[in-house]
């Protein structure tokens, strides 16, 4: 047993799913014992598939699984700054967090999707204004949530000044909701992760980008004085697992890749390549994997996991 690494459940709705899709999925994973059921946040599809019956929205799911779930931990992956204001953001997130009982966990990054912008009249600046706004906003949401009951917050920013607020509602989680960055960018974002992030994540890369990163995480720390063991390290990567050849072949067609290019890119193979895998990632320093799950149909896939592979890990 690898002893360290925790298994969460992570969706991309925009590829298809409603609600009670959705609701099905992260109640199977509680029941199964995963640690949590986190979404993207997106509002268009990506590919050829039809995305049908059209985008849901990542905080009215969350807020509805609040109520539908008992004890799984419920987050994004990504949400991106450029959809929401912060001021209404740390709101929303802290009524979420109170609707779960302290469940909540934030991911945000620039968002990178110029369609989905487009195609529902988001404005999306240049690159390096998204990052401006993405650390503007984080100072802003932190800012808010940790500002003493009975006293008010201000910040004199360039795209969000703010002023007198009351700073409220907090958040049932002290001193605040965990708040997970991630990406491959090699300078702003580890300062950002070693200045806000409780968590930080890298999406579908190698062991070897992940160790680099990593690495540049734990620098950007130590150069403002943070513990850089305060945070803690995850990966995403895509899930296609299968007691058989035959079926994990079959779980690789359904969602359009190739079995041969997820073993080489993703968590791939029997039980025990995935295991494996998991055991490169783990000695890599993620502390947490994020199973990506695109066949929402396909419960079994859940529970094969959860019984051959989250005992071992």
């Amino acid at each position: 047993m690898l002893g360290l690494m925790e298994l969460r459940i992570f969706t991309e709705p925009q590829q298809g799913a409603s609600y009670d899709q959705l609701l099905t999925v992260a109640r199977c994973a509680e029941d199964a014992g995963y640690a949590a059921f986190f979404r993207s946040d997106h509002y268009l599809k990506m590919g050829t598939v039809s995305g049908d019956p059209g985008p849901t929205d990542a905080w009215t799911t969350l807020a509805g699984l609040a109520r539908d779930t008992r004890q799984i931990r419920l987050g994004t992956l990504m949400s991106a700054a450029t959809f929401r204001l912060p001021g209404p953001l740390a709101i929303t997130v802290a009524q979420v967090d109170a609707m779960s009982g302290g469940r909540v966990e934030l991911g945000i990054g620039t968002g990178w999707y110029a369609e989905e912008h487009s195609a529902y009249g988001i404005p999306f600046p240049p690159l390096g204004e998204r990052f401006d706004r993405l650390e503007e906003q984080l100072a802003v949401i932190t800012g808010l949530w940790s500002t003493p009951a009975g006293q008010t917050f201000d910040h004199d920013g360039r795209y969000y000044p703010v002023s007198g607020s009351p700073a409220l509602p907090k958040p049932v989680q002290q001193p605040r909701p965990p708040i997970l960055l991630g990406g491959m960018g090699p300078r702003r974002t580890p300062r950002l992760a070693a200045r806000y992030a409780d968590e930080f994540n890298l999406p579908f890369v190698s062991v070897e980008d992940t160790t680099a990163q990593f690495g540049r995480v734990r620098e950007a720390c130590a150069a403002i004085g943070r513990d850089a063991d305060e945070l803690t390290y995850s990966n995403a990567l895509v899930l296609c697992c299968g007691r058989t050849e035959d079926e994990i072949r079959r779980r690789a067609a359904a969602i359009g890749r190739d079995a041969d290019e997820l073993r080489a890119n993703g968590l791939a193979g029997t039980p025990a390549e995935v295991v494996d895998t998991i055991g490169r990632y783990a000695a890599a320093g993620s502390q947490r994997i994020y199973l990506q799950i695109l066949d929402l149909t396909d419960l079994d896939h859940l529970d094969l996991v959860a019984t051959t592979v989250l005992p071992q890990v």
